[in-house]
């Protein structure tokens, strides 16, 4: 089954960073193929209890025939931007909440799901296909310049407007329908290709984000983890590109500083309300394991702690 060939990234780190209590309640906010939950439960004693929760209607499915006979783990369909639906009875008691940001590889390597520049397949890329719209409908009927903003904010592809121009001109004679034709299209009107980097992969990062509402779910989920956390919990987020990773860095050093408050107050710093403390520095993937799985080059775990 090709949902086994899914490596979790930085499994042992985030993993070692996540459980602190054997006995705790934990979040798996991107279930995926279950390889981070897997691991959290072998760390867990029997009054642990694991919730995993995905948008992706396969990984639930997925999760139901995996942990059917695991009683202290349930999964919840839906994005870790609603979690605390989710964990509505636990709110305060979560001991730790692990956030994944990666495409999981069944996902990636299904052509039928749309993700790829690399499979032909229907030009979908919704990570919930039982909700929104999809890349193809987004594509075919979007105005030029939100293409080019979108293109250029959440790809950082600096031929944005070149390329939402293109695609344009040819979806007035033909609308797009599958994944490779829009890759060649976009293809085409990249004039400087970067060694080792499909010229359409830019792109369609960003109509996958854009579909999926990925940075908006993110911020909310970061916020929500704050709200959920008990105090000594740990938030773990492992990113894969810089958008995600600024995020993440930021929401973390903002909340360790606490409010800004203006210059000269007489305020200690003591009495500032600080939430969270970051753990350690940023970690990446050793050579081993990129070497293992090419996909973890670009990941980054941040790990945070609530504080009381």
């Amino acid at each position: 089954m090709s949902q086994e060939l899914h490596r979790s990234v930085l499994l042992r780190e985030a993993v070692d960073a996540l459980v602190t209590d054997p006995g705790g309640f934990y979040i798996d906010g991107t279930f995926g193929r279950g390889g981070h939950s897997a691991a959290i439960l072998q760390r867990l004693n029997e009054s642990g209890h694991l919730l995993g929760v995905d948008k992706d209607p396969q990984a639930i499915d997925y999760a139901h025939e995996r942990f059917a006979n695991e009683k202290r783990f349930a999964i919840w369909h839906g994005s870790f931007a609603d979690m605390d639906e989710a964990a509505a009875e636990r709110a305060g008691q979560v001991t730790g909440i692990l956030l994944d940001l990666g495409v999981s590889s069944p996902q990636l390597d299904q052509a039928e799901r749309g993700f790829s520049f690399m499979q032909d397949g229907p030009l979908d890329m919704r990570m919930d296909t039982s909700r929104g719209i999809s890349a193809a409908e987004w594509v075919n009927t979007e105005a030029e310049a939100e293409l080019a903003r979108v293109f250029k904010e959440y790809g950082e592809e600096r031929f944005a407007r070149r390329m939402a121009a293109a695609i344009v001109r040819r979806r007035a004679e033909k609308p797009f329908e599958r994944t490779l034709d829009l890759a060649e299209v976009v293809k085409a009107a990249n004039p400087a290709w970067e060694k080792g980097k499909h010229p359409a992969t830019r792109v369609f990062q960003a109509i996958r984000i854009h579909v999926n509402g990925e940075l908006e779910d993110l911020q909310q989920a970061l916020e929500k983890s704050v709200q959920l956390l008990a105090p000594g919990g740990r938030l773990v987020v492992i990113s894969f590109h810089s958008l995600e990773d600024r995020m993440v860095k930021r929401f973390i050093r903002d909340k360790e500083r606490g409010p800004q408050l203006p210059r000269g107050l007489p305020v200690m710093d003591s009495q500032i309300a600080k939430t969270l403390r970051s753990v350690g520095k940023a970690v990446k993937a050793d050579t081993v394991e990129v070497d293992e799985n090419l996909r973890s080059r670009s990941a980054v775990m941040r790990v945070a702690e609530k504080l009381g």
